[in-house]
Parts: C-alpha cells; structure tokens; sequence
C-alpha cells in the first residue's frame, strides 16, 4: 500500500468525510435513544472546524463534489437527514462556507450529561479545536496520540462514576497505510479489552481494493460481539494513486444499524459516483 498524505483541510466535506459523518451521527443517534449519559472518544481530532473557501479546499475541489451535492438534494433519506442538519446549524452559527469535523458533529449531536475527549497530537490544529469548541464542559481536549490515549481514558468515568454507553472514533491520517492499519487494529483490540460493551468505528481510505484483504481478514478476529463494514467506492478501487473511495469499521454496532443506513448508502452512490461507483455493507462477525 502507498502512501495517503490525508491531510484533511484538503478533503473537508468530501465522499469520505460525508460516509464518516452519516454514519457518526447514526451512532449518536443510538446513544441518545437512552438517558444514561454516555461517552465520545475521538482519537484523531483534527481542528474541528474547517473552511470550504479557504486555499486548501478550493484546490482540490472536493467538497463540490461531496456535501455540496448532498445539500443539494430535495428528498434525502432518513439516515442522511441529521449531518444536512448539522451542516445547516453549523453554517448558521460559523457561515456559509463551514463545514463541521467530527469533534463538532459529537459536540453538536450528544447532550448536556455526556462527556467527549478529543485528541489531537498537533499543537496548532489543538489550538483550533479548542478554540472551534470554546467553554463547552463537556469536552477535554487531550494534546497527546489518540492510539495511547486509549489506555488512559478507557474504560470512561465522569466524575469517578463508570459511563457503561458509548463510542471511540478512530479516523488516521494514514501517512503510511500498512503501518496505520496496524496501530488501529491494535488499537482497538486494546480498547475492547479495557472497554468491551463500547461502540468502535474505524474510518479508512479504499484505493487498490484487494490491497485491504489482509487488514479485513484481521479485523474479523477482533474480540468484538459484532462487526460490521460499510463501504462507498465513488469510482472503480482499481488503482494505488488515488483515493477511490472509504470505508467504516464498526464493533459492537447498535441493533439493526446495518438496515438503517442501508437506503442512504444508495443515495450517496448515486450522488457523488462516478462511473462504476459502488457500494458494500456486510457483517465480518454477525451479532449473537
């Protein structure tokens, strides 16, 4: 596998943020469908807030082709329905051109009682998470690596009370992809270990698809009680140069979810293919 370089200011709001985001916000969903607090880990933060006109985005183009086209849409399903609406509440609130990462979509999404860490290892991109989610008591922004701060903050409390509920998010910049593939695994074999009944989700590019066979045979072997994978391929996976589409990971997903988001994953097919475009959803490990 080559390298990605995903540096994310380039790729806010593209085929694989919206897929990420969809499927976050489907997560919190299920979360807040109970009282009980829960908990939020995002283990690669980023800044949180990112500007569609600013120089990096405006290169490659790829927000126009991602949300701006789902925005776009006049009846969108259900599952796509709560990320439209966050990007509508966070553009009323930062402008027109706004668009929201991961630590502003859980900020935007869980309630008053829950609790959010958010890791970042980069000090100026922690200086504009802090600063995109100010004065906000449930949010500790960690400036350390997401990977080790599984053993720190896992199992959650608040307040020296265990939080039962919740979901770690795993989204790496995959700078050198077989390395990268290997710290998540371990990662969230640690993390189950620590934190068994948590909800997982793991984020990752799809370029040459057959080159993610053995990352998949692994991530069936994980410790979890169910894993599913979920993929949008926006062009044909047939080439190592660029990213043809992406995929989410999910341990431990709630009950039904593979049905939930079933009809939205055809809408973003449709939306932002190309010719070719596809899409999977299957279980690695079906629920007992």
């Amino acid at each position: 596998m080559s390298t990605v370089n995903y540096r994310h200011a380039f790729h806010a709001g593209n085929h694989g943020d919206v897929l990420k985001h969809m499927i976050l916000l489907a997560l919190c969903e299920a979360l807040v469908a109970k009282p009980a607090a829960c908990f939020a880990l995002d283990t690669h933060a980023g800044r949180g807030l990112y500007r569609l006109d600013e120089d990096a985005a405006q290169k490659t183009g790829e927000a126009q082709r991602g949300i701006a086209r789902l925005l776009a849409l006049a009846t969108p399903p259900p599952a796509l329905q709560p990320l439209l609406d966050a990007v509508h509440a966070c553009r009323e609130r930062h402008g027109s051109d706004a668009y929201p990462g991961s630590p502003w979509l859980l900020a935007h999404a869980l309630r008053a009682q829950d609790r959010i860490a958010l890791c970042e290892l980069q000090d100026e991109e922690a200086r504009a998470l802090r600063a995109a989610l100010p004065h906000d008591p449930r949010i500790a922004v960690h400036v350390r690596d997401g990977y080790a701060a599984a053993k720190a903050l896992l199992p959650p409390h608040d307040h020296g009370q265990p939080l039962a509920r919740g979901l770690v998010l795993i989204d790496p910049p995959y700078e050198a992809q077989l390395a990268e593939f290997d710290h998540a695994l371990a990662a969230l074999r640690e993390g189950l270990a620590r934190w068994p009944q948590g909800l997982f989700a793991l984020w990752y590019p799809i370029k040459l698809g057959r080159a993610l066979q053995p990352f998949q045979r692994a991530a069936a072997q994980l410790p979890a009680r169910s894993a599913l994978r979920v993929e949008l391929r926006v062009r044909p996976d047939d080439s190592p140069l660029r990213m043809n589409g992406s995929g989410m990971l999910l341990l431990n997903p709630p009950w039904r979810f593979d049905r939930a988001i079933a009809p939205a994953l055809d809408v973003l097919r449709t939306a932002l293919g190309e010719a070719g475009a596809s899409t999977s959803i299957d279980w690695l490990r079906n629920p007992a």
